[in-house]
């Protein structure tokens, strides 16, 4: 059964400066209630504690990379482990800390931890393709600047993108051995791996895959947006069969439209579920986002076609939106179902007309439906009658010979 963004575990680390870290748990008690400890070792992090009625516990520690301000000013918040259910709660708690005066400088980041029992080797290699391979894109989405990039987010490691490309980890002994370079029976904490957009390590660590791209912030939409992303790119790996690494390349031009359709169809962060998420995550990027080169090729009119479900051989049509029927409808064009999928998924994006073929093509490359994208170019004739015609499922030995 496929995993939902609602099934994955997720915690966040919130850095903060500009009051202590009594003040901040005192803020963080105001919603979750219980009662604060002030556990003090170790020293370094001067660990505060407010454990609430339901026997989680919030932290609030030193973080040492809050250099812009004294030690006592320095206050990263460590949410328990919390469910998607959460989300409100830790939002009231960001408000909260927000209202008692903390704030973010440059050098503060916001971490999210996410996992769920299914994780596996596989699902870890595809996390990492999928975010390497849109790594460009996601970094000008969340503003990620060059000092965080080159320090704390670093993009991931080409030769570690090899070895899982050229061998796929079956065990997370072999994916360890292929993240260290070496294989690390005891990896750290602190291992200087874990500085990088997608932290591995913190799976070894403690069962949790770790993203460190986003900018520091107390804004409780642009916070929840962030943890929804990264749920989503964990939901989208466990499921996936597999995922491509070959490199996109960040074009300013489309950039704004590139990104929401990789929200969209890739993660599926569709939606009124997901309005506000997609909102903060595509405010830093270029261009317009319901067309890839602007609003000048933006179609007079669209072609709509319908989705019937039938019975038989031909268990799903797509069907042209006519006013009046026509005989050419009771013959739609016979596809696989592998074209069939991708044809249904473009469609019902929305994102571009259909009759638009290059956009089509283009749009069924970057979701990867590799046989949609060949079909629909190696069958000009087919697929424009198809148009009016309407697509049907059908078996190997009925699709009619290429154009």
């Amino acid at each position: 059964m496929p995993v939902c963004i609602k099934d994955i575990r997720f915690g966040c680390e919130v850095e903060t400066i500009g009051r202590t870290r009594e003040t901040v748990v005192r803020a963080i008690q105001s919603v979750v209630g219980g009662v604060i400890i002030h556990v003090g070792t170790p020293a370094v992090f001067d660990p505060w504690e407010c454990r609430d009625g339901a026997g989680q516990i919030w932290k609030v520690v030193v973080d040492s990379s809050l250099s812009n301000v004294p030690a006592d000013q320095r206050a990263e918040v460590v949410s328990p482990v919390l469910t998607y259910d959460d989300i409100p709660l830790l939002q009231e708690v960001v408000r909260a800390v927000r209202r008692a005066g903390a704030r973010v400088d440059e050098k503060a980041g916001l971490h999210c931890h996410v996992s769920h029992p299914d994780v596996t080797p596989k699902a870890i290699a595809n996390l990492c393709k999928m975010v390497w391979k849109q790594e460009e894109l996601i970094y000008a989405a969340l503003g990620v600047t060059k000092e965080r990039m080159d320090r704390y987010c670093r993009p991931l490691n080409p030769a570690f993108i090899e070895r899982i490309s050229r061998t796929p980890p079956r065990t997370f002994q072999q994916l360890n051995r292929q993240w260290y370079g070496t294989y690390t029976p005891n990896p750290q904490r602190y291992s200087p791996t874990r500085y990088c957009l997608v932290n591995v390590n913190g799976w070894f660590v403690r069962s949790a895959i770790e993203f460190r791209a986003y900018a520091g912030s107390l804004h409780a939409g642009k916070i929840k947006a962030a943890i929804l992303f990264s749920m989503a790119l964990l939901t989208r790996a466990i499921n996936a069969h597999g995922a491509s690494a070959r490199k996109r390349t960040y074009n300013a031009t489309s950039a704004k439209y590139d990104m929401r359709v990789f929200l969209i169809s890739a993660l599926g962060m569709n939606g009124d579920e997901f309005k506000t998420a997609r909102k903060h995550l595509l405010a830093l990027m270029p261009g317009d986002s319901a067309f890839k080169y602007g609003k000048a090729q933006r179609p007079k009119k669209r072609a709509v076609i319908k989705i019937e479900e039938t019975t038989g051989a031909g268990a799903e049509t797509l069907r042209p939106s006519c006013e009046e029927e026509s005989d050419m409808e009771n013959h739609p064009i016979p596809i696989l179902a592998a074209v069939f999928e991708g044809l249904k998924a473009i469609r019902q994006s929305g994102l571009t007309n259909m009759c638009d073929r290059p956009r089509v093509i283009e749009i069924a490359e970057f979701w990867e439906y590799d046989e949609t994208a060949a079909w629909v170019r190696l069958n000009r004739n087919m697929y424009a009658q198809g148009i009016f015609r309407g697509f049907r499922i059908c078996d190997e030995g009925e699709i009619p010979c290429a154009d």
